[in-house]
């Protein structure tokens, strides 16, 4: 692939998105809302997240998990190269449920960066059998390198969080969160949820980029970009799943969708076509 390009290619396998990346481009703060493994192929990369600043090298494996937020850049001018692939959160747990002989609602993967060969021999041949090489008629072979990739990670590199028995009421910048997510293109101002929240606008501003990583406007165009997404795979006319999001037009949703994944909202339609 060309230099300084970011691009998603078909998947496969149903619930699973891929990215190839070879490229400088500097990522800012965002997350995902699948989990995220992939492969660092050449160069270096740089992300800083909740977990702290990490590094990764070539043949390093990478992952993340959904609703983490984190940034991206390169170490160094020459850029780098990777692969990912993204998971609906409900295959990983699913996956983890099979393994345990137990049921729980979440998994998270410990670490953003590890010098592991097997998981990186796992993901490769995942990646060649379900991206690479789509045509192969035996799904059989897709689901048995699927299985093997989770539960190397299960294994190895996952734990199920601790959780409350109790369910508190949502705190103010949850209620806020929620306004946002349950309508990401609503023209939404500080005031209308600092309102909600019961804050100042000021006290909301701090306490959302303190406990969501991102300011108020970030995260809402985030999750414009994510209602995006799931309108395009729809078949929404890229135009259409535009206005439906909240942008003001097809070319400020590109701008948003280069800007956070790398793509454009054509290549993203292309992939799950």
């Amino acid at each position: 692939m060309s230099r300084g390009r970011v691009h998603m290619p078909r998947c496969a396998i149903a619930g699973v998105e891929a990215t190839v990346a070879d490229t400088a481009h500097s990522f800012p703060r965002h997350s995902h809302d699948r989990f995220g493994v992939g492969v660092i192929v050449s160069g270096g990369h740089r992300s800083a997240s909740g977990r702290g600043l990490v590094e990764a090298r070539a043949n390093d494996a990478i992952m993340v998990n959904p609703g983490e937020v984190h940034d991206g850049s390169p170490l160094d001018e020459r850029g780098r190269a990777w692969r990912m692939l993204y998971f609906e959160p409900s295959m990983l747990l699913a996956a983890t449920n099979e393994l345990a002989g137990a049921a729980s609602r979440e998994v998270e993967l410990t670490l953003p960066v590890a010098h592991d060969p097997l998981l990186t021999r796992l993901f490769e041949r995942l990646f060649a059998v379900s991206v690479q090489a789509p045509g192969v008629p035996d799904d059989l072979v897709r689901e048995e390198a699927l299985l093997d990739l989770f539960a190397h990670l299960v294994r190895t590199h996952a734990t199920l969080p601790a959780r409350s028995l109790s369910s508190p009421a949502l705190g103010p910048i949850a209620r806020a969160k929620a306004r946002i997510d349950d309508d990401p293109a609503s023209p939404l101002t500080l005031a209308e949820l600092a309102a909600d929240a019961g804050m100042s606008r000021f006290q909301l501003l701090r306490g959302f980029a303190h406990e969501m990583g991102l300011p108020p406007h970030a995260y809402r165009m985030q999750r414009r970009v994510g209602l995006a997404r799931q309108l395009i795979a729809r078949g929404a006319a890229l135009a259409d799943a535009a206005a439906a999001a909240g942008f003001a037009d097809q070319s400020h949703m590109t701008r948003a969708f280069v800007r956070l994944l790398g793509v454009t909202p054509a290549n993203y339609a292309a992939a799950m076509r």
